[in-house]
């Protein structure tokens, strides 16, 4: 499935991808620097019914966030990390497996922790400097 939006339409686009998630609860986000990865998290997580301020984790590697009816938000930023033990080490599994949504940028960095995992996985391309592409 795939479909295009601009920033204006970024509430839309969460809601889409919301929808499609399904059961998963581990989400990445693939795509180059400045596809919208962040930006498009942000939506889902306001979507979702997170109040806090949502940014990117990139120097803690995860950030939680509290939705209004309780639940919790994973948001995890892997572009720094220098090897696979920096992950171990923040004890990724009780994250992963905690059944609350994460949400994975730069999986790529992470991807042997996939194999065997139901995944969803977000592609986002930036078409131009207003219209990205989602593809899932």
């Amino acid at each position: 499935m795939n479909f295009t939006y601009t920033e204006n339409e970024i509430t839309v686009a969460a809601q889409k991808i919301i929808e499609a998630s399904g059961n998963y609860t581990i989400w990445t986000f693939d795509g180059e620097m400045g596809a919208g990865k962040t930006t498009l998290i942000k939506a889902i997580c306001k979507t979702l019914g997170v109040e806090d301020e949502v940014s990117s984790p990139t120097f803690s590697l995860v950030n939680e966030y509290k939705t209004n009816d309780g639940k919790t938000i994973y948001h995890f930023d892997f572009y720094r990390i220098k090897n696979i033990e920096e992950v171990y080490d923040i004890g990724y599994e009780d994250y992963f497996y905690s059944n609350n949504i994460c949400l994975i940028e730069w999986p790529e960095k992470i991807e042997e922790l996939f194999v065997g995992e139901d995944v969803f996985r977000i592609k986002i391309d930036k078409m131009n400097e207003e219209k990205r592409v989602v593809i899932y």
